[in-house]
């Protein structure tokens, strides 16, 4: 093999599971932008549509682990391939039933489908590139990832606006189909690459996880503070902003969009305090200032398109206190038990959207009016959203001060441990 196909062939591997990333978020969101639509055909409420959006985050969050063990034993290309074709085929079912418990089984398997996205980003590239580099693609690929969710709102509206939902919905499918097939007649895994027992996550290894109650504390944090993006982003967002400023769905999308271009640059802004402020601060500051900008966006009563745009911005890079989350995680572990902690930590993120989703509807429906549109389903008013979305901003400021305390238990359980070593 020439030099050329050899510095070549790892990005060539890279990009086909980096495809389904980015695509996954428009699985991921494109229930808030057919809410309408989703409620007539199934001829349900807002509480139901909440369980409905939320299944997706059970299924990717219970998929995390059993994922991971698959990509250590199995072949990448075979897993990536069944569980994209898993995620087009339940795809495919959402878009053709009109029965709601099969609609509920297939957006589960939507998700679980979805969880080999991330994780099979990054077994190809633990494979294919240096460890050196690891870090480095990683990083690039979250960016990479988010412009799915960035830019892939305003074109699904504007389809659902010239077909039918489950036009569009047949559209999404065929795409992951494509990528699924293209996982599975190009991905390979390196001629040198010889497969390790992966001993980070053998399920002994829960007994002391599970038992640590710093990890536990920090995992509801994290559930707590991640309304903004898991809930707010991903699905009740953009109806907010047409029931509250009369706003197109493709306006409405593209400005939630912003919360995803303040994560591209979240990470870095935040990480960079983080190792001068240290990770617990700057996670609590960060939830601070998070549910300070989201109460500021459901209280505003004018419409004014720079101002939403710069506290969804801001919105969204607070949300990258995630990734100082896992890095608190991974501090609190020995290394045999990162992967798990990693797995484990984003599990319980994940849930945190099904948390949000199912209480946001649950509290729109208690505060309904008893109204109805003219095609018969419930009319929601705008006091109905902000009642629901208030939850979210003190979700944050309660996750934020946890952390907080979390931060001072380990600082005075530290002092303690040189105290008796002296």
């Amino acid at each position: 093999m020439s030099n050329s196909k050899k510095n070549y062939l790892p990005f060539c591997m890279w990009i086909i599971p980096l495809l389904f990333f980015t695509y996954q978020f428009i699985l991921r969101l494109w229930p808030g932008l057919m809410m309408h639509q989703i409620m007539e055909q199934f001829s349900i409420d807002a509480s139901h549509f909440g369980v409905l959006a939320a299944l997706y985050y059970y299924g990717y969050s219970g998929m995390q682990i059993p994922v991971a063990l698959m990509l250590e034993r199995f072949s990448t290309r075979y897993v990536v391939f069944a569980l994209i074709l898993l995620c087009s085929l339940a795809t495919l079912t959402f878009s053709y039933t009109s029965n709601w418990y099969l609609a509920c089984l297939s957006r589960f398997l939507i998700g679980a489908g979805s969880a080999v996205g991330f994780l099979g980003v990054s077994k190809v590239v633990s494979e294919w590139f240096p460890k050196a580099q690891y870090a480095r693609m990683i990083g690039f690929s979250f960016s990479v990832g988010l412009v799915g969710a960035i830019y892939g709102g305003k074109p699904v509206s504007l389809l659902v606006a010239s077909y039918s939902w489950q036009q569009v919905i047949l559209f999404l499918a065929a795409i992951a189909l494509l990528i699924g097939l293209s996982a599975y007649l190009f991905l390979k895994s390196p001629l040198d690459f010889q497969s390790k027992e992966n001993k980070q996550f053998k399920l002994s290894y829960f007994k002391t996880l599970l038992t640590s109650p710093f990890i536990w504390m920090l995992a509801l944090a994290n559930l707590l503070m991640v309304g903004s993006l898991e809930g707010f982003a991903d699905v009740w967002g953009v109806s907010y902003l047409m029931t509250a400023f009369s706003l197109p769905k493709g306006e409405a999308a593209q400005l939630i969009s912003f919360i995803f271009v303040g994560m591209l640059f979240g990470g870095p802004f935040l990480a960079f305090f983080s190792k001068r402020l240290g990770n617990y601060l700057v996670i609590c500051l960060a939830g601070l200032l998070m549910a300070v900008a989201f109460l500021l966006l459901i209280s505003s009563t004018e419409y004014n398109w720079y101002w939403f745009a710069g506290l969804l911005f801001i919105i969204g890079m607070m949300c990258c206190y995630q990734v100082i989350v896992f890095a608190a995680g991974a501090e609190l572990v020995s290394s045999q038990l990162l992967g798990v902690t990693i797995a484990l930590l984003n599990c319980i993120n994940m849930l945190g959207g099904s948390f949000f989703h199912t209480i946001i509807g649950r509290v729109m429906d208690v505060f309904w009016t008893g109204a109805f549109n003219p095609d018969g389903t419930r009319l929601y008013t705008l006091e109905s959203y902000k009642a629901a979305l208030t939850l979210i901003p003190y979700c944050a400021i309660f996750g934020a001060c946890l952390v907080g305390l979390l931060g001072f238990l380990l600082h005075y359980q530290r002092g303690r441990e040189q105290t008796c070593a002296i």
